[in-house]
């Protein structure tokens, strides 16, 4: 297992009731620092950008993995499904985007613009721009393409970039932690931040009345070197390897217990950069890996590499208010 300082901050954060306590005065200076940042941004000492489509934005308020691109990638087919022409930007966390704002494409790698923006155009072929700076990212994508409206991947604290609904999107089973800001605990804003967003989506069971349940589900392995399909079904007669280089590897760890399949697991870093010695075991059990950390593998993986395509399902409550709040602000296209 590679436990890097993140890892073990993580295992502090969600599981270590007692070391946040002594950090606590430290997640209080970040917290009024996050409130003056955007107490800034709203009397106009630091600079917002409207760009001149509609904005979604979608992230969480906590550090760690909450299941947001799988979200991501459910409304750019739901979008398009409204009639929208979807554009995508994000961060590209774990890309070289420190250069300035990238496109996108089909032969865009992992290493130059982010797992996550590769696996995003793979599952959606929308048009897509990344940068640290999303109104860079965002003039780029409305300059290469006609999309009509635009979903901002993890820009919940991005206030610099004008939004027109926020999406947020929680762990349903580490919900916030021990509920401090960074460094004590996992928050990257006070819980209170929710009040103001526009939907709350829990990956997983839903526990308040303003929330949105969301399940994650995947049944199927992909060899990374063929191509074939299976069930996961069919891996539980043998013992396997499961690696994961996510926010949250238990919830993928999980995933392949529930069909049955009794696998050595793997942690890894989120954004790991894998090398051909990370996923060849010694022995010759077949390893599964999710697949944003499949298309970091791809290049050096053998035919004994699956991974595990997963899909967002929000519950029919979601798609049904997110109608209706595109409706109330007039920017529904009505198909």
């Amino acid at each position: 297992m590679k436990k890097t300082l993140s890892r073990r901050l993580l295992d502090v954060w969600y599981k270590d009731p007692f070391i946040g306590v002594v950090l606590m005065p430290l997640g209080f200076l970040f917290s009024d620092f996050v409130k003056f940042r955007k107490f800034l941004y709203r009397i106009g000492v630091l600079k917002k950008h409207s760009l001149p489509v509609p904005v979604i934005v979608i992230g969480n308020i906590t550090v760690g993995g909450t299941g947001k691109t799988p979200l991501i990638i459910w409304l750019a087919h739901w979008l398009k499904d409204q009639g929208f022409k979807p554009g995508i930007i994000s961060r590209g966390y774990g890309g070289q985007t420190e250069t300035g704002a990238q496109w996108v494409d089909a032969n865009s790698t992992a290493e130059n613009v982010g797992d996550e923006a590769v696996l995003i155009v793979q599952q959606t072929a929308c048009p897509m721009a990344v940068s640290p700076l999303r109104a860079d990212a965002a003039k780029l994508l409305l300059e290469k393409s006609d999309c009509n409206i635009v979903l901002s991947d993890d820009g919940l604290q991005h206030y610099a970039l004008n939004r027109d609904i926020e999406i947020a999107v929680i762990d349903g089973e580490r919900r916030f932690g021990n509920s401090y800001c960074l460094p004590a605990g996992p928050l990257r804003e006070p819980i209170e931040r929710l009040q103001s967003v526009d939907f709350i989506v829990v990956n997983g069971e839903k526990s308040e009345d303003n929330e949105l349940s969301m399940q994650i589900t995947g049944n199927t392995a992909v060899n990374l070197l063929t191509g074939e399909q299976k069930p996961l079904q069919a891996f539980s007669a043998t013992g396997c390897h499961a690696l994961a280089g996510i926010g949250n590897p238990d919830r993928f760890f999980k995933l392949l217990a529930s069909a049955g399949l009794n696998c050595k697991t793997h942690s890894f870093p989120d954004h790991y950069k894998f090398q051909a010695a990370d996923i060849a075991f010694p022995d010759a059990e077949p390893v599964l890996m999710t697949e944003k950390d499949a298309v970091k593998c791809v290049g050096f993986a053998s035919d004994r590499h699956w991974y595990v395509p997963v899909k967002a399902r929000p519950e029919p409550a979601f798609a049904e208010q997110l109608r209706e709040r595109l409706r109330e602000k007039r920017i529904l296209i009505d198909v």
